[in-house]
């Protein structure tokens, strides 16, 4: 069921286009990864990892981030829930399957953990990001003096292990920006209050509010729990615009 609503979630953002949390950095530069499953054709020429590189990874709806720890190892936080339910070591060290991160966002568990650099990947392409702090963070961090690279791995070996997790405001940007910065920040966040913000202020969204509303009370029937939303709502969207 929960692979279901993954993949359900997954196409409806293909159909509609919602690239609202995707967002490319203009300093990063590209590490092929071959897919799994995929010929072993060979590769472009590219610059060697080096230990405390952030690694990107562009997924539909957001960019995963990590800290590359050298030998193909790469720490980041991911929701995950199966942590909150066994100690087994290798159980955990398993790949995250979409349905065990779908319910550690659900239940706010996530973890540290490391991984390869391809199941880091996950069939995407990775991206190296050698940015300072002018080039990838905003809000707390903008402006940040990023940290030397053996600094940073060693700031993520450090927090390895179970962390609550939020969407907003405690993901795996964060965890890359604290670890490479000292403080912690999230674009994706930015961009995403911009937006939430950006469709408060536009009037359409009051009249969008208030047709929805008209039609559950037509076919709800003029009951409380219809007429109040059907007011409160459009005229809350007025007074925040």
């Amino acid at each position: 069921m929960i692979n279901l609503f993954a993949f359900l979630v997954e196409k409806l953002s293909l159909l509609c286009k919602l690239k609202v949390l995707v967002f490319g950095s203009t300093h990063a530069q590209e590490r092929p990864t071959q897919l799994r499953g995929a010929s072993s054709a060979p590769s472009p020429p590219h610059p060697p990892l080096q230990r405390g590189d952030l690694l990107e990874v562009p997924r539909t709806l957001f960019t995963h981030f990590g800290v590359y720890l050298g030998d193909d190892r790469v720490a980041h936080l991911i929701p995950d829930i199966l942590p909150a339910l066994t100690d087994d070591q290798r159980r955990l060290a398993t790949v995250v399957t979409n349905g065990r991160l779908i319910i550690g966002c659900l239940c706010r568990r996530a973890t540290v953990r490391v991984d390869t650099l391809e199941d880091f990947a996950y069939g995407s392409r990775v991206l190296v990001n050698r940015a300072d702090g002018s080039g990838l963070v905003v809000g707390a961090a903008k402006g940040a003096k990023a940290l030397p690279a053996e600094e940073v791995a060693r700031r993520a070996e450090a927090l390895l292990g179970s962390f609550p997790y939020s969407l907003l405001w405690n993901n795996c940007e964060h965890f890359v920006t604290h670890c490479r910065y000292g403080r912690a920040a999230s674009r994706q966040t930015e961009q995403f209050c911009e937006c939430i913000k950006s469709a408060i202020r536009d009037r359409r969204s009051i009249l969008v509010t208030t047709i929805l509303g008209i039609i559950f009370m037509f076919f709800g029937g003029m009951a409380t729990s219809t007429t109040l939303p059907t007011i409160l709502i459009p005229f809350t969207l007025w007074m925040a615009g």
